[in-house]
């Protein structure tokens, strides 16, 4: 590596019996990568039916999961996420004739408590694949690249990534980049494109090693006939079918009649077949063909005459909808609308006891923010049963989470646990930045003080070698038959999240940097709009929305709160109706407060600041009569403090027994008279409050003994600090 670091690729030692395995060692951390596909690809197969699983052993890092089985079960959100990086990353270099079942199978076997493995993960699967037999038009590698205080860093550690604020993965070949994933804290374009060169020299090393490894080894690729084709069909077919799928391309038609109008052009080329020709007619080999001509022809038409399917211009924007408020419970609410695409997006607000646990091999912390993305059928207008989350949702949610999460005020400015939920109603094209948008949106409905609004957009690449064209917002047939999909997400004044998908052998940077500065404008064009519908957050959270109030206390009041055995802290929520947590985080406590209404949390907030309140001579208190003594009785004034009211501060006149004036159990109004410095004892007086009789004639202080006794000590005027008679004198 640049900078020293070393990085080792061993074969031949372990599983053997795959394809090709490779073991990638950083430090303590090591990833054993394994590739097999079969031989002969399945009939009527077009496509690369490649699978990519990432895992992260418990063992590798001395833990035990925490699951009910105590085994490693389906794979992580954390985990899906670095299997699509590392599928983005291969699948565009496989040959597109390559259409065998091939399995990619990467697993963390050691941990190293500095080292993130995902920044090895690709390397170490492109390594794998370097030393088989199987083709691909690689290697590639993949590195980290981070900012910190400034400095960019190539593959940093876990504790350097904390303070960073750029943290991208960037994956290529020796020549282009194939792959960006990341986000930064408001980055400007320069720096992005900055830290990608720079990630690029790092992985060109590693391009290196994988290519003297493979020499070594002598490494022939095998042969292969995954397609068999009928040459006269397709030029029938692109004879017949290009010019009208061009006129469909140029009409400017919506994405159902669009569809329609395509399969009227293949109707109409069936049509000049007899029936016996039309049974006689492989349809796999149609189907594949007319597809082709679909794309060469949408292509062609953007390229030149810089039309697009919608008849848009190639750096237009989609018709975009904003409206808040839109559902009366949630907390927040959002529609944003662009286009065909539509999110619905909502924000509830929970507690601490709403956090996620996350128990990873390398990581476990409890997570107060999530955003859960739905994609159900019929927002494509198709039958599809739901059966659970599938890796798409999960990298598109995260995408939006990177996005949203940089403009989140601190914990104690929001101490909520935020759950976002965009399910999408409509999609063509770029459902992720459409739920970036109705996110921020919802945020700001919520009352969550986010420092700016969050747009994104997705922009597209088409190029046939020599000329391309960078698409503004681009349509789902753009992004099917096109070579990228950049999506840009971020406030005016930065980048805060970016994915690219490179569909092509790769990226020049001459095309990165004018995605990156026509979606720059792209982006603030939608936040204008955007900030028509609400630029700010609400004042207040909603009145149907629970409160919370997060307050430090000094440390040793935690005991106090808590109480013995949690008594007094499930007294305060039992009669407020509150939900009280407390935790210590050194040399404070901190206690959050969370209730359903704005009664109860006051409740709750008011017992504890009784409890925490320090006494103020002068100040009055509503009291509790706990004790009777001969000499007074013993008041709780605050919780958990008890006073002493002498029986002389009960009243002006004077008081033979104090029962006379209080009982055991009486609620009274006291006044907090004095604190002795040197032993802390407090005195009470109810008299205080009380008006002087008239005439009343104040008693002179006496004078102190020699000795320092005072003859009204024999009576317990001093409390238990009583002395004994000095039968001496």
């Amino acid at each position: 590596m640049p900078d020293g670091t070393k990085i080792t690729i061993e074969t031949g030692k372990i599983a053997k019996q795959a394809n090709g395995s490779v073991v990638v060692r950083q430090g303590d951390c090591m990833i054993l990568a394994t590739v097999c596909s079969n031989k002969d690809a399945k009939e009527n197969v077009d496509f690369l039916p490649l699978s990519v699983d990432y895992q992260e052993k418990f063992a590798a890092n001395g833990k035990i999961p925490g699951s009910f089985q105590r085994r490693e079960g389906r794979l992580s959100d954390y985990e899906t996420l670095i299997c699509r990086i590392v599928d983005r990353a291969l699948r565009p270099l496989f040959p597109s004739d390559y259409h065998a079942d091939t399995q990619v199978m990467i697993s963390l076997i050691s941990a190293d408590e500095t080292i993130m493995p995902d920044s090895l993960a690709a390397l170490a699967a492109s390594a794998a694949i370097a030393v088989s037999d199987i083709p691909f038009n690689g290697p590639i590698s993949e590195v980290r690249v981070a900012r910190i205080n400034g400095v960019f860093k190539i593959n940093p550690t876990i504790q350097e990534l904390e303070i960073a604020d750029l943290d991208i993965l960037l994956a290529a070949t020796h020549k282009d980049i194939v792959m960006v994933e990341g986000e930064a804290n408001e980055c400007q374009e320069g720096d992005l494109v900055e830290a990608i060169k720079l990630g690029h020299e790092a992985i060109r090393l590693q391009i290196a090693a994988q290519v003297a490894l493979a020499a070594q080894l002598n490494i022939t690729k095998r042969s292969y006939n995954h397609e068999t084709h009928d040459e006269v069909l397709r030029e029938e077919m692109t004879a017949f079918c290009f010019a009208p799928c061009k006129e469909v391309s140029r009409s400017g038609k919506g994405k159902k009649e669009r569809s329609e109008a395509f399969k009227v052009v293949l109707a109409d080329f069936l049509a000049t077949k007899t029936e016996e020709e039309q049974a006689a007619l492989n349809a796999f080999l149609v189907k594949t063909y007319f597809h082709d001509v679909e794309k060469q022809a949408m292509r062609s038409v953007i390229l030149d005459e810089g039309k697009r399917l919608d008849g848009r211009k190639t750096t237009e924007v989609r018709a975009i909808a904003c409206e808040v408020n839109y559902l009366p419970t949630p907390h927040g609410s959002a529609l944003f609308t662009r286009g065909e695409t539509q999110s619905l997006t909502t924000v509830t607000l929970g507690s601490k006891l709403n956090q996620q646990l996350i128990d990873g091999a390398m990581f476990g912390f409890d997570s107060n923010l999530m955003l859960h993305y739905n994609f159900p059928g019929f927002s494509t207008g198709e039958v599809r049963p739901n059966r659970g989350v599938g890796r798409r949702e999960v990298g598109h949610g995260n995408l939006a989470l990177r996005a949203l999460k940089k403009v989140l005020p601190n914990n104690f400015e929001n101490p909520y646990t935020l759950r976002i939920v965009s399910d999408i109603l409509e999609s063509n094209g770029s459902s992720s930045m459409a739920t970036v948008c109705a996110g921020s949106l919802a945020l700001m409905d919520a009352g969550i003080k986010i420092k700016s609004g969050v747009s994104g957009i997705a922009m597209g690449l088409i190029t046939d070698g020599g000329k391309f064209a960078v698409l503004s917002d681009i349509l789902g047939d753009e992004d099917h038959l096109g070579d990228m999909d950049f999506k840009v997400a971020g406030t005016k004044q930065g980048i805060t999240a970016v994915q690219m998908d490179i569909k092509i052998d790769g990226l020049p940077y001459e095309v990165l940097v004018q995605a990156l500065e026509q979606a720059k404008d792209g982006r603030l064009h939608i936040l204008g709009i955007m900030n028509e519908e609400m630029e700010a957050a609400r004042a207040n959270n909603k009145p149907n929305a629970p409160r919370i109030v997060k307050f430090e206390v000094e440390r040793e009041f935690i005991g106090a709160i808590i109480g013995t055995g949690g008594k007094v802290i499930q007294e305060i929520q039992r009669e407020s109706g509150a939900t009280v947590s407390i935790e210590e985080v050194g040399t404070v406590g901190i206690v959050e407060i969370f209730a359903q209404n704005e009664k109860s949390l006051l409740d709750a907030q008011s017992r504890i600041d009784n409890i925490i309140a320090k006494p103020e001579v002068g100040a009055i208190y509503e009291g509790t009569v706990k004790t009777m003594m001969p000499f007074g009785a013993f008041v709780e004034f605050m919780p958990g403090k008890d006073a002493l009211l002498h029986v002389s501060e009960m009243s002006w006149n004077r008081v033979e027994n104090p029962e006379d004036v209080v009982k055991e159990g009486d609620k009274i109004t006291v006044k907090l008279v004095g604190i002795d410095q040197k032993t802390g004892k407090l005195r009470l007086s109810l008299k205080e409050l009380q008006p002087k009789p008239e005439g009343y004639v104040e008693r002179p202080p006496r004078e102190p003994r020699p000795d320092g006794d005072r003859r009204d000590d024999r009576r317990g005027g001093g409390g238990n600090d009583r002395r004994p008679f000095n039968r001496e004198r």
